[in-house]
């Protein structure tokens, strides 16, 4: 592994270990020139999907546009490093697991903001204002009502399942 540092080419590895959900393992090691320590990543290669962009043209899937593309719709939002890597962590499981060699950006894109719309609202709006390229404040004024309708709708029903089982309780002899 070359050295961040001074470009040498010899370490060691002075520790290894499994991520968190075991499918990579985290190496610190030492250059043996400079003593500089870094980290380095090691994970299964797997095969991944083309994905076919809007013009047509293929590309083999990178993750890091997923990761960059979430964490811009998160700046300055009370979003972790870890969920943003979650997300794309997840799209690209289900792709593996999918097994097909080309996908859609349009897919891709859709995921994200399912994600997203899961982790936080305004960063949801944000990605869809890029991917969906509003054309005027109409188009962005319609998501965030459908967004809005969406969250209401959740509560009501949250509201509606407290109310049952506060009713089942107190009909429960138990």
């Amino acid at each position: 592994m070359k050295c961040p540092e001074c470009g040498a080419i010899d370490d060691k590895v002075i520790d290894s270990r499994l991520a968190k959900d075991s499918s990579v393992i985290r190496r610190r090691r030492e250059c043996l020139s400079c003593k500089t320590r870094f980290t380095t990543y090691e994970r299964i290669e797997e095969t991944l999907p083309y994905v076919i962009k809007k013009l047509g043209y293929r590309e083999l899937f990178d993750r890091k546009k997923i990761i960059e593309g979430v964490r811009r719709a998160c700046e300055k939002r009370p979003i972790s490093v870890d969920q943003i890597e979650a997300v794309a962590d997840a799209i690209e499981q289900e792709l593996i697991e999918r097994q097909e060699k080309e996908v859609s950006s349009k897919y891709i894109g859709e995921r994200v903001m399912a994600a997203l719309r899961q982790i936080d609202d305004v960063a949801y709006v944000r990605f869809a204002s890029v991917y969906r390229s509003f054309r005027d404040i109409e188009e962005f004024i319609t998501e965030i009502k459908e967004l809005s309708e969406l969250k209401e709708a959740k509560e009501r029903q949250s509201r509606h399942d407290v109310r049952r089982d506060e009713e089942q309780g107190i009909q429960d002899p138990h």
